[in-house]
């Protein structure tokens, strides 16, 4: 008699690739403590943006401590992360953030991490994709997150390094070419177009809110109206036109120039995510609901990771093919104590 052999499965490579999103990608943080819930083991990564900072975290094992380190941070912690430079290329330099990752980092360069992990930028001269794996691990994420405008340029191998969003919002083809199976992708700015316009028609009705009530980028300027820096003082005469217009005005207020520049690239990033995420379609999505959070809005950290949790979790939930392992990679050490 002939006995049949069963042929064991063949494990599936997870990838997950984390979208931009600026603050909003602390959301990150949330969907890979849901991962780790389900006892998931994350084999490579690929970031963009905040997406690269959070992922090459995650990569080394460290992602709980930035959690911490953002939950524990007001709102003048942010500010004292921002290191303005006189505007050439952009208004915030960006190696204060460089130096507070150094000290989070266990790994320095790509080749430590002990999980694959690569982050994608934009060059800006050229207009096409850079996928960094190789080098410093910082460096990297710096040019990943340099929004045009805001933060400074990073240079690299010949390329002007700025921000991935504006090629990749949400890297799921990055995340195949690492060689994943299953894609589990992380798309922060879906609703984030329709949340504004939403804001911006209720804004004319809406009463002030009180000084304890005050949004991040009041409590910004309120903080940098006595400085003497004249870069500083121009971020306040922009972050001021956002009062320009009075509520009793016709219609929503004329934003400032920093709204005109987000909104700019938040309409980009989302109508290019769509197109990209029919084209390339991820094994599962997770999209929180995050379009009322702002740029800068980090100081709402604890509220942004247990939104990106939340949405992962049921998400993960609803999933009918998901893999019950990785094929590789230990899991990712993360915290889930909420």
């Amino acid at each position: 008699m002939i006995h049949a052999m069963k042929t064991p499965a063949i494990p599936s490579r997870i990838g997950l690739a984390l979208g931009s999103g600026s603050a909003r990608g602390l959301a990150h943080i949330g969907v890979l403590r849901a991962l780790a819930e389900r006892g998931l083991q994350v084999d490579c990564l690929a970031g963009t943006s905040m997406g690269a900072l959070v992922g090459a975290l995650a990569a080394s094992g460290k992602v709980d401590d930035l959690e911490k380190a953002f939950r524990s941070m007001d709102w003048r912690g942010i500010v004292a992360l921002l290191d303005p430079v006189f505007p050439r290329s952009g208004l915030i330099d960006g190696r204060k953030v460089e130096r507070f990752l150094q000290d989070l980092l266990p790994s320095q360069y790509f080749d430590d991490l002990p999980t694959p992990f690569q982050a994608v930028c934009t060059d800006i001269l050229s207009g096409t994709e850079v996928v960094l794996s190789q080098g410093r691990l910082v460096e990297a994420i710096h040019a990943s997150f340099a929004v045009p405008g805001i933060f400074t340029p990073l240079r690299h191998e010949g390329h002007i390094l700025v921000d991935g969003g504006l090629v990749n919002p949400v890297p799921v083809s990055t995340v195949r070419h690492m060689g994943a199976s299953f894609v589990i992708a992380v798309d922060l700015n879906h609703d984030i177009v329709e949340k504004r316009m939403a804001t911006a028609v209720t804004h004319t009705t809406a009463p002030l809110p009180s000084s304890s009530e005050l949004p991040f980028w009041m409590r910004v300027r309120d903080t940098l109206k006595t400085t003497r820096h004249p870069v500083l003082q121009q971020l306040v005469e922009w972050l001021a036109e956002r009062d320009a217009v009075p509520l009793e005005s016709e219609g929503p207020p004329i934003p400032g120039i920093f709204e005109i520049l987000l909104a700019s690239v938040y309409i980009t990033q989302s109508r290019l995510t769509r197109i990209n995420l029919l084209h390339d379609a991820p094994d599962l999505l997770i999209q929180p609901p995050l379009g009322d959070i702002r740029f800068m809005e980090f100081d709402r950290a604890s509220e942004i990771i247990e939104i990106g949790y939340e949405a992962a979790r049921q998400a993960l939930s609803e999933c009918t093919n998901l893999p019950t392992q990785g094929a590789m990679a230990k899991p990712i050490p993360i915290s889930i104590e909420q």
